[in-house]
């Protein structure tokens, strides 16, 4: 679907289904240079199963239009003024890699429009090498090739997909090198705003975790799923590209974790 928000059209997935809002809200944020694909599998099962799901391409992303945010605080601003626009009050936010740390900077603006928080292959500061934001700048597509040699697992690297006839690094590939990575890749570098965002945090949480990760090191995610007192999920033999090389299993974990946190709140409501 498409709506306006600030003046510019955005894109939004919503499962296959028509979104309701009178429905759980399940909000999924895509990473650096990516778009809603990344969710097609996670997005299908809630819009089917009882939830309105919205997966927005991010500003100047693939089918949204408009500038690229160029700071995850920025990110943030949108996010709580595209809720606005879909007349969404609260939430479950589902965030990989870059998508999470915007998921942060609108916990900041907007505590109670979380009704939880889960982080996918990411942590609370995402470092990035100088070279790769300026080989992004120069080819997009060079440094799309680059981040998936080193976002995937073993397996994938070897050719294993979870989407029989279809290959995620291909596609990524095609998505990342027509998107604004270079400016993503920067505005991650420059955010440090992610440990004081998640001491604000009192939504149930949740972090799903790659034990091949290569660009978000497994360790900075566990020490902010501690900070956090998240439920934890570590798909061991996976990379940082979870929702598109283990689609399966992060539904798994966030269809236990989102269903989990919707009794609690049903159970609360009754008491």
């Amino acid at each position: 679907m498409k709506l306006m928000v600030n003046g510019y059209e955005a894109h939004v997935a919503t499962g296959g289904k028509k979104f309701e809002k009178n429905l759980p809200t399940v909000l999924f944020l895509h990473g650096s240079g990516l778009d809603h694909r990344s969710w097609a599998l996670q997005t299908r099962w809630f819009a089917y199963n009882g939830f309105g799901v919205l997966a927005p391409d991010f500003p100047g992303h693939s089918l949204s239009k408009g500038a690229p945010c160029v700071t995850i605080e920025d990110s943030g601003k949108w996010l709580a003024d595209f809720l606005d626009a879909m007349g969404v009050r609260e939430a479950h936010v589902v965030g990989h890699s870059q998508g999470f740390l915007s998921a942060l900077e609108l916990s900041k603006l907007r505590p109670t429009a979380l009704k939880s928080l889960i982080g996918v292959g990411t942590a609370a500061a995402i470092p990035v090498n100088p070279m790769l934001i300026e080989t992004a700048g120069r080819s997009p597509m060079k440094a799309a090739d680059l981040m998936l040699q080193w976002g995937f697992g073993h397996q994938t690297q070897m050719g294993v997909s979870a989407t029989p006839g279809m290959q995620p690094i291909a596609i990524g590939r095609q998505i990342m090198g027509n998107n604004p990575l270079a400016i993503d890749l920067q505005c991650c570098a420059d955010y440090w705003g992610g440990v004081d965002a998640v001491g604000l945090v009192t939504a149930p949480s949740a972090m799903i975790l790659a034990g091949q990760d290569k660009m978000t090191p497994i360790k900075a995610g566990l020490a902010i799923a501690d900070h956090l007192q998240a439920k934890l999920v570590v798909l061991k033999d996976y990379g940082h590209m979870l929702p598109i090389e283990a689609p399966k299993q992060v539904l798994v974990a966030l269809r236990e974790f989102i269903l989990s946190v919707e009794k609690q709140i049903g159970a609360s409501s009754s008491s």
